[in-house]
């Protein structure tokens, strides 16, 4: 967007210029400015300009009420306008305009004697304009670009680490439950015996879906083969909201935020079990009130109490995926909370972009990757073919980890556990292995590790999760991140408005007549 070389300001003043003097009338200078058909007239002193009237100060005038044949110029001219030289390069008049919102402005010689006068109209008829407010170039999909701060938790990509508030989130994974990492987000503190049996005592009844959104759910349930569980809660939670009359954020305070949040995060578990089990053809299993969190969405899938150890597995996923810095998801949840919309909207938003293959489908696709695979025999052969053909490998890579996942590595652990003769754990410790070092080989300087879904998959099959509810999982727990996001948003909030880059055909182009 470069400006043609050598254009100035005399290369497009109007001269000579339509003038009044401080003590004409304004009704004098309308007429003037209506018989030469101009947007302003420039109000001077001799030769020297002292004010400019324009028809932005007529229409402000006009509503004030006043007679304008007996009103003065002087009392309605902007003073002491901003003028440029005829020397003056057309950039940096325009870039004077812009900055003060101008749509006119006096040019003067050295000596201040008015010459002529440039408006916006001028130079955006004539000129390619550098834009007044600088391009910052950013990296497609703004990665590594801070956006706003946070006290939730934080991902340090090249170290292998992530936390939520000041606690390592592997090692909450490893020491705590989830409503104990559920408090330490949504009220700043890990909880004490009794501080988590109130809050348990909170979320019991919460988990119990709208007798109104039930209704509706064997409906959204049997749809054959259009059925997605995660497209289902989804709608089903909408439903949540418009029976719960979610607030808009702007207009709620941090109490009404709070009770919306610890209802969306403990009743969209049971929507997703609920929908599931109909479009199965079986009834819904209500929750159970004196099961934890991880224990009772297994049992809701089944009606039976699950194994411990299969809760525990279950659990530490959902704790390891809670939240993970401004990924696509939450930045979508902050982005619509700066609007001031609803909690509800918000989580939403969030779901759709959840619903991507790219961001929360991946799991399924790892476990069918190694399924796919099938043995230790053929890694070699399979990977190699895909990696020369340019197939992604679904469960490596990820934009901020350069090194393990430490969810990964976690997960790997729960799967060491869970796999009681080896062999499952044993195919996709191998495929780990070879993937890293054929990458290496086949694409030098591309190092890819598994990523958070490669295990995930692995874990949530161990514990016969069907794959159709591997996403919906990953948005149980994602909406108590989410929530906890959109809470801080709306504390401290800002309109979030970028700016994109405009790089089509230069404006501005004459607009052709119809034909």
């Amino acid at each position: 967007m470069a400006e043609p070389q050598g254009r100035t300001v005399k290369d497009l003043m109007s001269s000579p210029v339509v003038t009044a003097s401080p003590s004409d009338t304004v009704a004098q200078a309308a007429e003037s400015m209506k018989a030469a058909g101009v947007g302003s007239v420039v109000v001077v002193d001799g030769d020297r300009p002292v004010g400019i009237l324009t028809e932005r100060d007529l229409v402000k005038f006009s509503a004030s009420g006043g007679e304008a044949e007996g009103a003065k110029v002087s009392e309605w001219m902007t003073a002491d306008p901003d003028t440029v030289k005829p020397s003056e390069e057309v950039a940096a008049a325009f870039k004077s305009l812009s900055e003060h919102n101008y749509r006119h402005i006096p040019v003067v010689d050295g000596d201040g004697a008015l010459q002529g006068i440039v408006s916006l109209r001028d130079m955006m008829r004539v000129a390619r304009i550098v834009p007044v407010d600088p391009v910052t170039e950013v990296p497609p999909g703004l990665e590594g670009v801070v956006v706003a701060e946070t006290k939730i938790g934080d991902v340090r990509g090249k170290e292998g680490f992530f936390h939520y508030r000041q606690y390592s989130a592997v090692e909450l994974a490893e020491k705590r439950m989830l409503e104990d990492v559920w408090h330490l987000l949504f009220q700043g503190e890990l909880p004490t015996k009794s501080e988590r049996e109130k809050f348990i005592e909170e979320i019991t009844p919460l988990r119990v879906i709208p007798d109104d959104v039930m209704k509706v759910l064997p409906s959204l349930a049997n749809l054959g083969d259009c059925f997605s569980p995660l497209d289902a809660a989804r709608s089903a939670f909408s439903l949540v909201v418009s029976s719960q009359d979610f607030k808009p954020s702007l207009d709620a305070d941090h109490e009404e935020l709070r009770k919306q949040a610890m209802l969306s995060c403990a009743v969209f578990p049971s929507l997703v079990m609920a929908l599931y089990r109909l479009s199965e053809g079986k009834e819904p299993v209500d929750p159970d009130p004196n099961l934890p969190y991880a224990a009772n969405y297994l049992y809701m899938l089944t009606g039976e109490e699950p194994d411990p150890e299969n809760a525990r597995a279950v659990e530490q996923y959902l704790i390891a995926t809670i939240d993970h810095g401004f990924n696509a998801s939450t930045f979508t949840a902050r982005v619509i909370t700066s609007t001031g919309a609803d909690l509800g909207s918000a989580v939403l938003g969030a779901l759709g972009a959840l619903s991507g293959p790219l961001h929360g489908g991946a799991p399924s696709r790892a476990l069918d990757m190694l399924r796919d695979i099938g043995s230790i025999e053929k890694t070699d052969d399979w990977l190699r073919d895909a990696v020369g053909s340019g197939r992604r490998l679904m469960g490596f890579g990820h934009r901020v980890y350069k090194t393990d996942d430490p969810r990964g590595t976690l997960l790997r652990g729960v799967a060491e556990r869970l796999d009681k003769d080896g062999e499952r754990v044993r195919l996709a410790k191998h495929v780990e292995k070879r993937a890293v070092e054929i990458l290496q080989e086949l694409k030098p300087g591309r190092s890819l590790y598994p990523n958070v879904e490669f295990y995930a998959g692995i874990v949530m099959d161990m514990v016969g999760m069907p794959p159709p509810l591997f996403t919906p999982t990953f948005g149980c727990s994602r909406v108590i991140g989410w929530t906890a996001q959109i809470m801080e948003q709306a504390a401290d909030n800002r309109l979030i408005r970028p700016s994109a880059h405009y790089i089509g055909p230069e404006p501005p182009q004459p607009v052709p007549d119809p034909e």
